[in-house]
């Protein structure tokens, strides 16, 4: 990807390439900057494959240092700035990283994470200035000799990412070279993409989401304004002031967006594109945010191994509820338990191939193995249908949150999506805990809309009029917010918690 970008930069050197709280660079300084950086690395021993953890919040440093150790030859292992110091040494230890740049809080438990029984080689500060031994980053371009791009394999890791662990521990995900370079591409001419564009958006840059979109935004020439934290009236000024022509969310943010109090006064007119992802985002909110934005939103389907596979069309029709049609160049089944092809129309497991899906996880041959057909099928576990008329493509749920009770499977996003029907209801979870009598017994978290109360059998009723009875909820319980992380994905494994404790507990 080195070369690529510099290209870019050489192209469009005087062109702003992203401001982030205020504070901007251009094409030109980002592409010295990370030359300096990997120039840096290389003379202290940091170079091809080595994994390097970059651990912080959305700012400049941040983009500069990734940057910077990928023009090392080096892999990135991004991490959220709110990991605990437990997950933080996961992540660490199990890539085997040699070194670590964070910043604030951040930095201290890498430092903490070095003097334990993990020696990281190095540690650097994202900060300007540090008081501290830690080298900071402002050090590092100073001292760092410029480094030409080098040419990485197609097949060399880039980065080292961590699925988000919402219902297990996260594992390493592998991307090479080319499956960015793919992803990327594939964005770019699905969504017309160019440097005329300007992108806004409030999303962790250490999750592919964020990420992506900056990807898209360096090789285009064009412009990314970041924000560090979402906040609806600064994300809306932003896209005034800025004249944003594309921007990324996901539903949790667009939610807050249309119940933002001021969201009526703002213009949207230089909006060409609003793109949903990261979660599902259901056909009433779509409607009302498409309402507010004068345009309907665009819904995306991708995962950390996959990439993004499969979009609604820029141009066409977009079709609420569905995530669109997979993109050119990825080929998209829906397979039975034995992985065998089932007729449009019918739900299965979604099975992708293509340029940008990985090739398997990091040490665990057992996992890599079972997520895996022959012939290079990736097996996401999440299910869907294909729409026999028009071939667009629905998740109707996630195969490892599948909950089996009495035999009998259920699909919590099936029984989501009844509830959330409801007026009384503003937004349902459901999980499957353990149970004797059933196995699992199906137990929905409930956030009341504003003003109502939540009524167990006034729910359960809803719920067996449009759905069969073994598929409604033993158990309503009422909970002021959903937890979820910094992409706004649910962890079903804190709810799961959350009920067990509850029926512990008794009435």
């Amino acid at each position: 990807m080195p070369p690529a970008f510099h290209d870019t930069a050489t192209r469009v050197p005087g062109h702003t390439a992203l401001t982030i709280d205020n504070e901007m660079i251009s094409h030109g300084d980002l592409d010295r900057s990370a030359a300096r950086i990997g120039g840096w690395l290389r003379s202290r021993g940091i170079g091809q494959g080595e994994r390097v953890v970059l651990c912080g919040g959305n700012s400049l440093n941040f983009v500069m240092a990734y940057l910077g150790i990928l023009r090392a030859g080096a892999v990135v292992v991004p991490a959220g700035a709110t990991l605990t110091e437990r997950e933080l040494r996961h992540l660490v230890e199990d890539s085997g990283a040699t070194c670590a740049l964070g910043y604030g809080d951040a930095l201290k438990k890498l430092v903490a994470i070095s003097r334990g029984d993990y020696e990281l080689r190095l540690v650097v500060a994202l900060e300007e200035r540090t008081t501290s031994a830690v080298p900071c980053l402002q050090q590092v371009i100073s001292e760092g000799e410029p480094l030409e791009p080098e040419n990485a394999g197609g097949d060399e890791t880039a980065l080292l990412a961590y699925t988000s662990g919402t219902t297990g521990r996260p594992k390493g995900v592998p991307l090479s070279h080319a499956n960015l370079l793919s992803s990327i591409r594939a964005v770019m001419r699905a969504w017309r993409w160019c440097e005329n564009d300007v992108l806004v958006h409030a999303l962790p840059l250490s999750h592919q989401h964020g990420l992506g979109g900056v990807h898209a935004s360096l090789l285009a020439g064009a412009r990314a304004v970041v924000h560090s934290k979402f906040d609806p009236g600064r994300l809306c000024a932003a896209i005034e002031s800025e004249s944003a022509t594309v921007l990324f969310a996901v539903p949790a943010i667009y939610e807050r967006l249309v119940e933002w109090e001021g969201i009526r006064d703002v213009n949207f007119s230089s909006l060409r594109l609003a793109v949903s992802g990261s979660a599902a985002l259901s056909p009433e909110l779509a409607h009302r945010v498409s309402a507010v934005l004068g345009r309907d939103v665009l819904e995306r389907y991708g995962s950390t191994e996959s990439g993004l596979s499969v979009s609604n069309p820029y141009d066409g029709p977009r079709k609420f509820g569905s995530v669109g049609l997979p993109l050119p160049g990825t080929e998209l089944a829906i397979v039975d338990d034995h992985g065998c092809c089932m007729p449009p129309g019918n739900a299965g497991e979604i099975v992708l191939r293509g340029p940008q899906v990985f090739s398997g996880y990091w040490n665990l041959p057992d996992a890599t193995r079972d997520s895996f057909y022959p012939g290079g099928w990736f097996r996401t576990g999440d299910i869907g249908r294909v729409d026999p008329g028009d071939g667009y493509l629905t998740i109707t749920g996630r195969s490892k949150e599948l909950i089996i009770s009495g035999g009998l499977n259920v699909y919590p996003r099936e029984v989501e999506l009844v509830l959330e029907s409801h007026p009384a209801v503003d937004r349902a979870a459901v999980v499957g805990v353990p149970s004797e009598r059933w196995g699992e017994e199906v137990v929905a978290f409930v956030v009341p809309a504003q003003g109502n109360m939540v009524d167990s059998s006034k729910l359960a009723s809803h719920v067996r009029e449009h759905l069969s009875g073994y598929k409604c909820p033993k158990r309503f319980l009422k909970i002021d917010e959903l937890p979820r992380n910094e992409v706004g994905k649910v962890l079903r494994n804190e709810l799961v918690r959350i009920a067990g404790e509850e029926a512990r507990a008794g009435p």
